[in-house]
């Protein structure tokens, strides 16, 4: 137990560490201060500094590599006492083209006494990083005068097109008139060595056409020195009175031989003349340690500037290592414990506190369910302690009712409701009931509040699993993609498994979140219903209901729903009209229930021309539901959001059998050609069942009497019985655990 308990706060130690780190790469790349034509402001200093002198001395560095250890904490305390008047970067002075990168050698530059300038290299084009270079620093090439020298700058990466470069060189050369003219550009001219690991073929300039147009001029004018980076060595060539130098040791790993060491260049100007001097480091010396020093100097210069980057990727492996370890050695047992004795919680009362987002006085399928949860466990002697939203014109409660004040409604009918979860006064009335278990019915907001309290409390909580998330996307204020195909998902996922036991209505919700990853021990218990109300209706009752109703001996149709996009009533209207236009049988269709979409639904009515044959009767009490039902002939039925659909048992227990659209939850209720009829979301295939059922009364009569006796299984008290189970298996898990982790404990004393 303590071992995995640290390896979860290393988990999340490194998670924020990951999360800060990725953080902080973006105030880099987005909030730190900008920069930008740095070169204008450089070469402007460096004219001034060099006004109408012939004697001076700068450094030329290459492969910097955003190197902390070597270039910045080695080489610029020596520039900055060798009485350079600039520094000239041949190259690579970042290792990639990164915005972070350019930031990282904004900051190294900053430490030098003296003006700088870069040549466009390999490192620099890299990730894209022209586009930083050009708003950064300036052109890929350009050339400016100093002194009495001539400073041109090429791009020999192909980044620029060579025709076009190679001419406005000429132009440059064959209009110079400085004593001294100074050639860079970051890959070398001439290969001089074998392919190997660090000189192969890509190091130098790869556009053979660019190649032999820049020899020739530089053949044909004179050029005092071409200066490249691109390679970790340091070499000197001379062709046809012009100096070509290699300087590639300023930062990046070198190999510490004779030509490979970390270094810089001086030019010394006197007049017409240029000397050229190699400045070695005075480090990696050692016969036996010399490689070794170099790449340790190499890795001591990555971790200083990309020192992020390093933790990043520590804390990253640590985070998938963690993972890996769970996988691989934390045993788990995917059957259920067979081990758990719940009789001690079956023999004593149980205080259970049950949190909701809905509740009575709203109609709903939740808000029943809940309330007929209710009266069952106080049958069975449990006291039970409601904690809801606040309503409107909602009846005077006992203290076992704790109502939370709504913040903000939703929907016309204002059937979603936002609870102030955050009043003392809720939490003091958990305190005082001090429940046993905690049964939360919505993986949100008051279902929060109950995770809560259990962990507060240290008992169990149970999640019923009520509502298809995914099917009310038209309620969230976001994209309706992203909530109906990633978020919704995900938000059941989270929840459940912070929960000690799952409640679903049915299989089909047992191997939905099975398949979406939730570990918790799941429970199939279907919602109970009141049965024997719906056997007991008053025929006055029922003969007056038919008055108000104008029913004069049509067959009935009844459905039950919250109007309300996600139910699919349209669906239903649609096959309406056909069945008005071609059924013999005369018929009558009642839609009981309320919601935003009620306005709508009856403007399609009116437009379809089903006014005489199709009512939509609005909301009913609980109480006058069971007249309704026992006005009907049949109950039809197209949701796709259910999770079990309640109101198809209250259909059966009153002997209406069911045409519906086969989906989650109706699948495990309505039994083909036992109770009802169930097919595809297809007109004329759901159309033909409603017209079997209209014109067949024997079998009309069969499946009534079938479904009432199907019903007749899922009563209350069957209900309450078996969720009283449900919790003392959960209970009896929960005290397991407790043991097992005293026995651990004990152990390691």
């Amino acid at each position: 137990m303590g071992g995995r308990n640290y390896l979860k706060w290393v988990f999340y130690i490194n998670l924020v560490v990951v999360l800060a780190l990725i953080g902080y790469k973006i105030y880099l790349n987005f909030f730190e201060q900008d920069f930008d034509s740095v070169h204008s402001e450089q070469v402007e200093q460096i004219q001034t500094d060099l006004a109408g002198r012939d004697q001076y001395r700068f450094a030329v560095v290459g492969n910097i590599n955003n190197s902390v250890g070597i270039y910045e904490r080695k080489i610029v305390p020596m520039l900055n006492t060798a009485g350079v008047d600039f520094v000239v970067s041949a190259g690579n002075a970042v290792s990639n083209g990164g915005e972070d990168k350019y930031r990282a050698l904004n900051r190294t530059l900053s430490h030098l006494d003296v003006p700088y300038v870069l040549t466009f290299g390999e490192n620099e084009f890299s990730n894209f990083g022209s586009f930083r270079f050009y708003e950064h620093y300036g052109p890929y090439f350009y050339s400016f005068t100093a002194g009495n020298s001539r400073f041109i700058f090429l791009d020999s990466t192909g980044k620029t097109p060579s025709g076009w470069q190679l001419r406005w060189l000429d132009e440059q050369l064959a209009g110079n008139t400085a004593d001294n003219t100074f050639l860079f550009l970051g890959h070398p001219v001439y290969q001089t060595h074998e392919e190997t690991l660090l000189y192969g073929d890509e190091h130098y300039i790869a556009d053979s056409e660019f190649r032999r147009g820049l020899i020739d001029l530089i053949q044909q004018y004179p050029v005092d020195a071409v200066f490249s980076a691109n390679l970790s060595l340091y070499q000197r060539i001379e062709r046809d009175g012009t100096i070509y130098v290699t300087t590639g040791g300023a930062g990046g790993l070198v190999i510490n031989d004779d030509e490979s060491f970390y270094h810089f260049v001086t030019v010394t100007v006197d007049g017409d003349t240029a000397k050229i001097q190699l400045e070695p480091l005075n480090i990696g010396q050692h016969t036996v340690f010399k490689t070794l020093e170099s790449l340790w100097f190499f890795i001591h210069s990555l971790f200083y500037v990309g020192y992020h980057n390093f933790i990043l990727l520590v804390c990253i492996l640590i985070v998938v290592a963690i993972k890996l370890h769970q996988l691989i050695f934390e045993e788990r047992d995917y059957y259920p414990n067979f081990d758990l004795d719940p009789g001690p919680f079956l023999e004593k009362p149980l205080k259970v506190a049950l949190l909701t987002n809905n509740y009575l006085p709203f109609i709903g399928g939740v808000p029943i369910s809940i309330e007929r949860l209710r009266q069952g466990l106080v049958e069975l002697g449990q006291r039970v302690l409601i904690i809801a939203p606040s309503y409107k014109g909602q009846k005077p409660e006992n203290d076992e009712v704790v109502r939370a004040t709504s913040l903000l409604a939703f929907g016309e009918q204002q059937e979603f409701r936002l609870a102030n979860i955050f009043h003392p006064r809720l939490r003091r009335a958990a305190a005082e009931f001090n429940p046993d278990i905690v049964h939360v019915h919505h993986p949100f907001w008051l279902g929060s509040l109950g995770i809560w309290i259990a962990r507060r409390r240290r008992v169990p909580v149970v999640y019923t699993y009520h509502t298809r998330l995914e099917h009310y996307a038209h309620f969230v204020p976001l994209p309706g993609l992203l909530f109906r195909n990633l978020i919704s998902h995900y938000l059941i996922k989270r929840f459940a498994n912070k929960c000690d036991g799952v409640i679903v209505p049915t299989y089909s919700a047992e191997e939905y979140l099975r398949v979406l990853g939730v570990r918790t021990n799941i429970f199939v218990q279907p919602t109970g219903i009141d049965f024997d109300r719906f056997q007991q209706v008053d025929p006055e009752k029922l003969t007056s209901l038919r008055a108000s109703l104008n029913l004069k001996g049509e067959r009935v149709l009844i459905s039950v729903s919250r109007l309300s996009r996600e139910k699919n009533i349209e669906f239903m209207l649609a096959a309406a009209r056909t069945l008005y236009q071609n059924s013999p049988v005369p018929f009558r269709f009642l839609i009981i229930g309320d919601g935003s979409d009620r306005d709508r639904l009856q403007r399609r009515i009116d437009d379809l021309g089903l006014s005489r044959v199709v009512t939509l009767v609005g909301s009913v009490a609980p109480d006058d539901i069971c007249a309704y039902y026992q006005l009907g002939h049949a109950f039809l039925f197209a949701s796709k959001s259910e999770t079990q659909g309640m109101v198809i048992l209250e259909a059966m227990a009153a002997g209406l059998p069911v045409v519906a659209v086969r989906s989650s939850g109706i699948d495990d209720v309505v039994k083909e050609g036992l109770n009802g009829f169930k097919t595809v979301e297809d007109q004329n295939k759901w159309l033909a069942k409603v017209t079997e059922l209209l014109q067949d009364d024997e079998l009309r009569d069969k499946l009534s009497k079938n479904a009432r006796e199907f019903a007749r299984d899922f009563s209350v008290q069957n209900f309450a019985r078996d969720v009283r189970r449900i919790y003392a298996y959960v209970l009896a898990a929960r005290e397991q655990q407790k043991t097992q982790g005293r026995k651990k404990r004990a152990s390691l004393r």
